[in-house]
């Protein structure tokens, strides 16, 4: 028996239903079709390595360890972003979580956690001396009026969101 599957998001899908939308916002997919080279996580343009783009774990072991840093002497859990920038050039590293929701959920009580998060970062990058710059990016569930005050929040609190796309330009590229 085939099963239907969940266009909504949430429950026991939510992996699958985000995984979709994390594929269709890729950042190593639009910084490709934009003409950047992405070689074992370093991006290139116009043979010049310009920064890094690496997704969860790989924040760790293809950029912070290699800088000599443990995360464990900054914060106290391993924070694991969908994916992350670094700009080489001005020093900074954009964190990039996605959020795909079809209904009202648990996704919801999160959104407004993204100032912890980014202090968080700020913790990590320090001693790099690099700035944070923390972005959502949505699906159009967020446009809705009810998000209104979680997204003035959102920007009240120094951290970005865009609908639909990774934001090549506000990565300073």
């Amino acid at each position: 028996m085939s099963k239907t599957p969940n266009i909504y998001g949430g429950g026991s899908k939510t992996n699958k239903n985000g995984l979709h939308f994390e594929q269709v916002t890729s950042l190593n997919k639009a910084l490709g079709d934009a003409g950047y080279i992405i070689k074992s996580n370093e991006v290139y343009y116009n043979k010049e390595l310009i920064g890094v783009s690496v997704p969860k774990k790989q924040l760790y072991t293809k950029f912070l360890e290699k800088q000599g840093i443990d995360y464990a002497r900054y914060n106290s859990k391993q924070w694991q972003p969908d994916e992350a920038f670094i700009n080489f050039k001005n020093k900074t590293a954009y964190i990039i979580e996605k959020k795909f929701q079809n209904c009202s959920g648990s996704v919801d009580e999160k959104l407004p956690g993204c100032h912890f998060k980014k202090l968080e970062y700020k913790k990590l990058f320090a001693p790099l001396n690099y700035n944070i710059e923390y972005i959502y990016v949505f699906n159009d569930w967020f446009l809705q009026h009810q998000y209104s005050d979680t997204l003035e929040y959102i920007k009240r609190m120094g951290c970005h969101y865009f609908f639909n796309e990774i934001p090549l330009d506000f990565l300073n590229l």
